[in-house]
């Protein structure tokens, strides 16, 4: 398939609306299994923020006293040690302010989340391994310091290393000039952040451009790897089977639900990929068709520039993009790799202009991607109930205050559902009718509004496995076979 920016782009573009529309699917199935049991389950509502709260504590807490040694700032006030300043960011859970520290005058960064969006034990258990992980991972010059941990009663702050020299795509097309050497550079970089995760018990899984900032925003600045949301720990020999991640660098044993730390060698090389020619090696228009090329796994060295790019890059590319795990390179063959052992050697060709326009579109999709996500998030969000009008009104076509079996329908088609009829009439009052006050009822008893993005696209990636596995479309991995 030849590269066309604009096309992979509007394609993109695509792709994400797709996304978006599939939110209210997720939230019609969450709606169908609340009515189903008739609003009550027995249990305390997994949705409802309550579930969460300690006993007998007089608030919700994120960090109790066992999780919390070494790594909370306990007894400490946020705006007493920091001033806040202007929003650097927005993402879905929280909002990254730039701080100052009062009396060493400090500029660092702030994420602060939300209590109030961390509507499950998923969410909450997320920012408490992210924190656990930067706290656990030792100073690296390559990824960002964690440097306090605050939690008050209506926020969790994880104060780091300020960031500002921008993203990693970004630096490249700025600069005007970018040859192979560069390019090797920012792979041990970036596999050198692998190898400090590996050897402290992390596998990253989400390596990928955006995840890494330069320090400053001088030329030698240090490249910095920031987000540990989707990391976890392991043990020797351990798998995980939950689908997570971003689909361009998703390894195929992930969609098989049977990975372990070489997860981050593939995505690793997937970047060094990209690195060299200006777009990645698994694409397609659907989510369905990148993870079909991922598990098919062919690699096309044929555009350009790859007739310039060295013999030894393609061979690391190849042996990091290695289908069976047992074949492919450990962290430690990767950074032992000639190609990268002698950074010297490595040839200063330009890698043109072509691969620098690649790059450009390559990032103007993701922060389209970011902006998407965002929006789906800040739409949805609990607390705000207009979301939840919006969608009722979009749906009482006739404007009577209720919804009849047909509004509903033909509403819940137009946002995108697939649900069954008889599914639909489940749904529905013995009367065949929805007001207002039950719907919002529904909706908010029953669906966890801020899981929209992280948790959404978790939901939709393991949907994806279930229906390669299904179609039959999933082929059996070596060791598949063997056993």
């Amino acid at each position: 398939m030849h590269w066309k920016g604009n096309l992979f782009l509007s394609s993109s573009i695509h792709l994400y609306r797709k996304i978006f529309m599939g939110v209210c699917v997720s939230l019609a199935r969450n709606v169908l299994k609340w009515k189903k049991n008739g609003g009550k389950t027995g249990h305390p509502n997994p949705f409802d923020i309550e579930a969460l709260y300690v006993a007998g504590a007089p608030q919700f807490t994120v960090f109790h006293r066992s999780q919390s040694e070494a790594l909370i700032q306990e007894g400490v006030i946020i705006t007493d040690k920091y001033v806040f300043g202007k929003e650097l960011g927005r993402g879905e859970f929280g909002i990254t302010y730039l701080c100052t520290d009062k009396v060493t005058k400090e500029v660092v960064a702030c994420k602060s989340i939300s209590k109030r969006k961390l509507r499950t034990a998923v969410d909450v258990e997320d920012v408490r391994r992210e924190a656990s992980i930067m706290h656990r991972l030792p100073p690296h010059p390559n990824i960002v310091i964690l440097k306090g941990v605050y939690e008050d009663e209506n926020a969790v702050h994880l104060v780091m290393e300020l960031c500002e020299g921008g993203e990693l795509f970004d630096r490249i097309v700025a600069r005007g000039h970018y040859n192979e050497r560069d390019a090797a550079k920012i792979a041990r970089t970036i596999v050198e952040v692998v190898q400090a995760c590996h050897n402290n018990g992390v596998i990253h899984r989400d390596l990928k451009p955006e995840n890494f900032l330069f320090a400053k925003k001088n030329e030698n600045s240090p490249l910095k790897a920031i987000d540990f949301g989707l990391s976890v720990t392991f043990k020797p020999g351990e798998k995980f089977s939950e689908i997570v991640g971003s689909p361009f660098y998703m390894a195929p044993e992930v969609l098989r639900r049977n990975y372990g730390p070489e997860v981050d060698i593939w995505s690793a090389g997937v970047i060094i990929y990209i690195l060299l020619c200006g777009v990645p090696p698994f694409w397609a228009e659907t989510e369905q068709g990148v993870a079909n090329a991922i598990l098919h796994g062919v690699i096309d060295f044929t555009r350009d520039p790859w007739s310039t790019v060295s013999h030894r890059a393609k061979s690391l590319v190849k042996k990091m993009l290695e289908m069976d795990v047992k074949h492919r390179l450990t962290v430690q063959q990767v950074l032992e790799h000639p190609w990268l052992q002698n950074l010297e050697q490595v040839p200063e060709v330009p890698l043109g202009e072509v691969v620098q326009s690649r790059l450009k579109h390559f990032a103007a999709m993701n922060k389209l991607k970011k902006k998407a996500l965002r929006v789906i998030a800040e739409l949805m969000s609990g607390e705000e109930v207009e979301a939840l009008r919006i969608m009722f009104n979009f749906m009482d076509t006739d404007k009577n205050g209720v919804l009849s079996y047909e509004e509903f329908k033909i509403g819940l088609r137009k946002l995108g559902s697939h649900l069954t009829e008889p599914e639909i009439r489940q749904l529905m009052d013995v009367d065949g009718r929805i007001s207002y006050e039950e719907f919002t009822k529904m909706m908010q008893s029953g669906i966890d509004w801020r899981k929209v993005s992280r948790h959404y696209s978790r939901e939709r990636l393991n949907s994806l496995g279930d229906k390669l596995m299904t179609e039959g479309t999933l082929p059996p991995s070596k060791n598949d076979i063997q056993r």
